[in-house]
């Protein structure tokens, strides 16, 4: 088992700069994913962890050594594909203890941990079979089982669930997390759904255009994100961002969405915002579950407002509701019995205590 330490590390392609000198420490044993778009970065820093790409700047350090120059079979690293790259020639048991056999391990032993990964991963009746008699998701519990017999310093997950369909990209979530808790190697993950990120990591790095936007628990990105760009891609559906600006007379803060509508800003929150000027360029950031019914006793801080819907989607549990807020279609939810139609009118309430203000110019939540 070991640490990760990314040291300043650069990753340029002729004048393209992929990777634009990102820091980041993983901790023993940590479980650590990388999210971001396509081109943000991530599967290019991973590759660089592997040892499958170059550094162009910066060191890499695994275990507290420095391993810029260390080819990928000396890292002591184990990487999972989105492809699951198995011998289709071989059987399960075969591709499971392939790298063993070339590094000469006793029978014994190999079967040993063989059978100790397939009993983890609940494959051990299928160690006889071959690659194309074995679905999706049993052919990438192969893949993660050739990984945990090498007993590695380091796991690494290149967007390991992409080819699945939905439900069973759910399930496979759930026995990667399993598997974790049983073998508590050092883990980085790479994918672009944040759901995905959200629900398996210990902390989440989000990245974009070749640098770290924020690192934190699942937790802390969701409620307490520091830039634009996080807080519109953490979470499903995304945060609401609609302009305003902010008003203050009389000691208190008020946000102006247009001249018939402002929100007052609750008192637990107004210290941090009197330094905005009224001519800044803002954008209020409201989750759709902060904007709901409007119930017959509001909470402080729940504040009523008309709409207009648009369109609804029910989802069973409760139901989207989009409508037009200041020039911004915005996204809420309400209760399946709130009475949302299509083209109708509904009060709803804007939850302020979970708001966040957001300056146009920088991308800074304030």
């Amino acid at each position: 088992m070991a640490d990760v330490k990314l040291r300043s590390i650069v990753k340029r392609y002729d004048e393209v700069e992929a990777v634009r000198g990102i820091d980041l420490d993983i901790a023993d044993h940590e479980f650590v994913v990388l999210v971001g778009p396509s081109g943000c970065g991530k599967s290019t820093t991973l590759r660089m962890i592997a040892g499958l790409e170059d550094i162009t700047d910066g060191e890499i350090l695994i275990g507290g050594d420095v391993v810029n120059d260390v080819p990928p079979k000396d890292r002591d690293i184990a990487m999972v594909f989105q492809n699951y790259a198995l011998y289709p020639h071989m059987t399960v048991f075969q591709n499971m203890s392939f790298g063993l056999r070339l590094k000469r391990y006793p029978k014994a032993e190999i079967k040993k941990r063989v059978d100790e990964a397939a009993r983890i991963l609940d494959i051990k009746e299928l160690l006889d079979r071959r690659p194309k008699a074995l679905s999706g998701g049993q052919r990438q519990r192969v893949a993660m089982g050739r990984a945990i017999v090498r007993n590695p310093k380091v796991f690494l997950f290149d967007e390991p669930l992409s080819n699945l369909d939905a439900k069973l990209r759910v399930q496979m979530r759930t026995e990667i997390k399993k598997v974790h808790q049983q073998v508590r190697t050092t883990t980085v993950y790479v994918t672009h759904d944040q759901v995905e990120a959200m629900t398996l990591a210990d902390r989440v790095v989000v990245m974009h255009n070749g640098i770290i936007e924020q690192v934190g628990t699942p937790q802390d990105l969701y409620h307490a994100p520091k830039t634009h760009f996080v807080a519109g891609f953490i979470g499903s559906p995304a945060m609401n961002f609609i302009p305003c600006r902010i008003e203050g007379a009389n000691g208190s803060l008020t946000i102006r969405l247009n001249e018939t509508l402002s929100f007052p800003v609750p008192s637990a929150r107004a210290d941090r915002y009197r330094a905005l000027k009224e001519t800044d360029k803002l954008l209020l950031g409201l989750r759709p579950e902060h904007i709901t019914e409007a119930g017959p006793h509001l909470a402080p801080g729940e504040v009523p407002f008309d709409a207009n819907l648009h369109v609804t989607e029910p989802m069973g549990m409760e139901t989207l509701v989009y409508f037009p807020l200041n020039g911004t279609q915005v996204c809420g939810r309400v209760n399946p019995n709130a009475g949302a139609q299509d083209g109708r009118p509904l009060k709803l309430a804007a939850d302020l205590n979970n708001m966040h203000l957001i300056e146009e110019a920088t991308g800074r939540v304030v």
